[in-house]
């Protein structure tokens, strides 16, 4: 009988050893599926920071993103600094501090791409809703307004473009330049209208200034306008919010037109399966040399002013018509060859803190539904997309990249979040992620992205300590 009773005890015993570790795995599986349910719905935009009205063109070999800078908060009433982002192949991005220094604390809005004339390069942006030129020697800046004195102390004054005469003059927003074969200029501007500009580039021919007839009507902004193959385009944008959309006309007489109405004239709109929403005011650029067309636009991925950008290919038809935008979040890659430092691949992260789910509500589309997620690995997935946040209330936020082994490190750059406004932070590696050394102490805030550290190290982990700034990162490449 005693034997019995012990063999049922072992038994009892063997069951609830096996009952823990079916629960221990049953535990850690539910954890492995809450992982793989952070999903990225943003995919691959452009630039790893939130920028809406981007204009972008190649200059000598370099790409230039000029753009709104979104992510403050407080909607259309207030915007980033003006930054202009650069690429030699148009996937790796950055800035160094501001290409027009008086803008700086002003609500800086759709800056047009850098024209080149008359030995100078001009822009135009929209300040405090007004349009102003603005002069530079370089593309890069730093550029100052181009007529008076470099400072935006009044909106109605001769430094602006438009002078309005009446509520319903020509003063507008999201001015697009264009210089034709014979060196005219025009400039187009918000609800369709459109001019000469003087040889001065800083002033309007007002006794060519026209209301460009569309085939649709109702509000208009971010217009794009572009030659090819001796045809003038005109994009215009209708709606706004996750209802954007984009339509254009076209002539083979003049940028002032008269316009033909192509029956398929809509060229972006929401793509429902692919969860796109919203495609508003961007570009279009060609490569040099090259018949590829690209189309740049903003996605209203978080509601209100926190959109980023995406690129995709822009296609014609045989007769010069445009067809509609075959609309990804995958990107378009590499636009030139360079030659990269070997990236070192992250194959576990932690973090002291992770941010709740955001959920995002719709606007004005019903079907528009997004959770933005926060996990670590979020920084390490090269998606530009997605982010990792930590929590509001984490007094000391830090990061962890973990290589698996020690390797030898030779440079960091860090893609943080907000990083018009800078970061102050530390960076540290271990062996053992137990004993930390420091390797780049930051204590002053720098206006740049990525944030950038040359090392010469052998190390299993890093771990980036932020000190000052948003504490968040969209990416953190190491090689």
């Amino acid at each position: 009988m005693k034997g019995i009773i012990n063999a049922l005890l072992l038994s009892i015993a063997f069951f609830n050893l096996i009952k823990k570790a079916f629960l221990s795995c049953f535990l850690l599986l539910c954890v492995l599926v809450v992982e793989a349910q952070k999903e990225n719905p943003f995919g691959h935009p452009l630039i790893p920071d939130m920028i809406a009205d981007a204009s972008i063109q190649e200059i000598n070999g370099t790409f230039y993103c000029y753009a709104t800078t979104d992510g403050y908060g407080h909607g259309l009433a207030t915007s980033g600094p003006p930054v202009v982002w650069k690429s030699k192949d148009f996937v790796h991005w950055n800035f160094h501090g501001f290409y027009f220094p008086s803008a700086v604390g002003h609500k800086y809005w759709a800056p047009s791409k850098a024209i080149a004339a008359n030995g100078k390069y001009y822009i135009y942006p929209t300040v405090d809703g007004f349009i102003y030129p603005a002069v530079s020697d370089s593309p890069s800046g730093p550029f100052k307004l181009a007529k008076g004195a470099d400072t935006f102390s009044a909106s109605l004054t001769s430094a602006t473009l438009l002078k309005s005469k009446g509520s319903k003059g020509p003063a507008g927003i999201d001015a697009e330049i264009f210089i034709d074969d014979n060196h005219q200029a025009y400039v187009f501007w918000q609800n369709r209208f459109a001019a000469k500009l003087n040889p001065d580039m800083i002033s309007l021919d007002r006794s060519s200034l026209i209301k460009i007839s569309t085939k649709r009507a109702g509000y208009s902004e971010g217009p794009i306008f572009f030659k090819r193959k001796g045809t003038y385009y005109y994009l215009y944008t209708l709606g706004g919010d996750e209802k954007y959309q984009y339509a254009y006309v076209m002539s083979k007489i003049s940028p002032l037109g008269p316009y033909n109405f192509p029956e398929n004239d809509i060229i972006a709109s929401t793509n429902y399966r692919r969860k796109i929403f919203g495609p508003g005011h961007g570009s279009v650029f060609n490569l040099p040399g090259t018949d590829d067309y690209f189309f740049a636009y903003l996605e209203f991925g978080r509601g209100s002013t926190n959109r980023q950008t995406y690129v995709n290919m822009l296609k014609f038809n045989e007769d010069g018509t445009i067809r509609p935008v075959d609309l990804t979040m995958t990107g378009v890659g590499a636009l030139r060859e360079m030659p990269y430092r070997k990236e070192i691949k992250v194959l576990d992260s932690k973090a002291s803190s992770v941010r709740p789910d955001l959920n995002i509500k719709p606007n004005q589309d019903s079907l528009f539904r997004r959770i933005e997620s926060f996990p670590s690995q979020f920084a390490f997935d090269g998606a530009n997309g997605s982010r990792w946040m930590a929590n509001s209330e984490d007094p000391s936020p830090w990061i962890v990249a973990d290589l698996g082994k020690s390797k030898n490190i030779k440079r960091s750059e860090v893609y943080f979040v907000r990083p018009t406004a800078g970061h102050k932070y530390l960076l540290e590696y271990s062996t053992d992620n137990k004993t930390w050394k420091s390797c780049g102490e930051h204590f002053e805030v720098i206006i740049q992205s990525p944030q950038t550290d040359n090392l010469n190290i052998k190390a299993r982990y890093l771990r980036v300590r932020i000190l000052k700034g948003i504490p968040g990162i969209w990416e953190w490449n190491i090689y």
